[in-house]
């Protein structure tokens, strides 16, 4: 299979220096896929690679995993090649059966395999749809209607209208238990994957789809009519601060690094009260005005940690050792007990953050914990109860 990378590394450039490598969604190769089982029904000959066009005008070339003929279906199989992106569905094979339904039916989509089932209002799909997103739909229609005129501009085959009658199952083996690594239980989407992908094409680390998970998140949460939601950086900081709360399933958000990703979406989809829990550095990189929490794309200012320290009373040697910390655990440590003064400061500037963020209508509040999940910062609004 052809992928999107870039070209390779100037000589001279060490080749763990290379430009990551792109890949493909799983709408892509779906669309890929579907588009190769098609082409064999219709003509009755599968194929060993598809090209299909991507809704920007790329055209990549996919080769065939597996392939079936039959008398009244045809199934095509591709690898899902994610690039370098840590995708939890690189590898697994994306199956699409095509076969021809009733006149006037159109485009029917079917949850195989693997493939999860939409359960919960709220999502861009209603309840008992398989959950197979609008965007890989449409691409999947666009090549059946390519492959379509293909055929009858090669092999003079009739077809009754621009968008065949056609009844497409996706499958992935083995996206059952990988689905258990993403947050589909909590959208209201089980037994499986969702098929994503709105380009086609995987960024590396762009961790698109779990942006995109925080946000049916909150548009499940909104659906349900929950005026509450908690959005916690890991699952420690999640179980310390919903044994409190006792909220529901559906409005938790594992926001992870994406705190710009939940406030942005949030901002345009209010809730009424949201709750941010946190370790203490992901949570003062969030006071420091840091969109993505990541260590790789926000860094602790010490600096700023240092002064914060001293505003609360630390003692001048733990002051002057933070300045030259490599953790924000360590500054904590440093705080000794002044780290509760320490971490409420840190708790407020991050509300301040978010608030700015969100610019009006939606209550928050902050709170951090240690490593053991004990809460050690919280801000709250001036109305709110602890």
């Amino acid at each position: 299979m052809k992928n999107p990378s870039q070209e390779p590394s100037p000589s001279g450039r060490k080749p763990t220096e290379r430009p990551l490598r792109k890949g493909w969604t799983t709408g892509a190769c779906a669309a890929a896929s579907a588009a190769a089982a098609y082409r064999a029904l219709l003509t009755r000959h599968f194929d060993t690679s598809v090209t299909i066009r991507l809704p920007r005008g790329e055209t990549p070339t996919f080769h065939l995993h597996t392939h079936v003929l039959a008398d009244d279906f045809a199934r095509a199989g591709i690898i899902k090649d994610a690039g370098d992106d840590p995708d939890v569905t690189h590898g697994l094979e994306v199956i699409a059966e095509v076969r021809l339904g009733a006149a006037g039916t159109g485009l029917q989509f079917f949850a195989g395999d693997g493939v999860g089932t939409v359960t919960l209002e709220g999502l861009p799909l209603p309840p008992g749809e398989p959950a197979i997103n609008p965007g890989p739909r449409q691409q999947i229609a666009d090549a059946l209607v390519s492959v379509a005129l293909g055929v009858q501009r090669r092999d003079d085959v009739t077809l009754s209208a621009p968008l065949p009658d056609v009844e497409v199952t996706l499958s992935i083996p083995g996206g059952l238990e990988a689905s258990k690594k993403t947050m589909n239980s909590r959208l209201g989407i089980i037994g499986g994957l969702s098929v994503l992908g709105t380009t086609g094409i995987v960024v590396p680390f762009s961790c698109s789809s779990w942006i995109h998970s925080i946000h049916r998140g909150i548009d499940v949460a909104r659906a349900q009519n929950f005026t509450h939601v908690l959005a916690s950086t890991g699952r420690t900081s999640e179980q310390a601060a919903n044994a409190l709360l006792a909220l529901p399933e559906e409005a938790l958000i594992d926001m992870g690094d994406f705190a710009g990703g939940l406030l942005k979406y949030v901002r345009s989809h209010p809730i009424e009260r949201l709750t941010i829990a946190g370790g203490f550095a992901k949570i003062a990189k969030l006071a420091q005005g840091a969109m993505d929490l990541h260590s790789a794309r926000s860094q602790i200012d010490f600096a700023r940690l240092s002064a914060l320290l001293k505003s609360v009373g630390g003692s001048p040697e733990a002051v002057h050792e933070s300045r030259t910390a490599i953790t924000a655990q360590r500054v904590l440590e440093l705080a000794g007990d002044r780290s509760d003064l320490l971490a409420a400061i840190i708790a407020r500037q991050a509300r301040e953050v978010a608030l700015a963020t969100l610019a009006g209508g939606t209550d928050v509040e902050v709170w951090i914990y240690d490593r053991k999940g004990q809460r050690i910062g919280l801000i709250q609004a001036p109305e709110m109860s602890s």
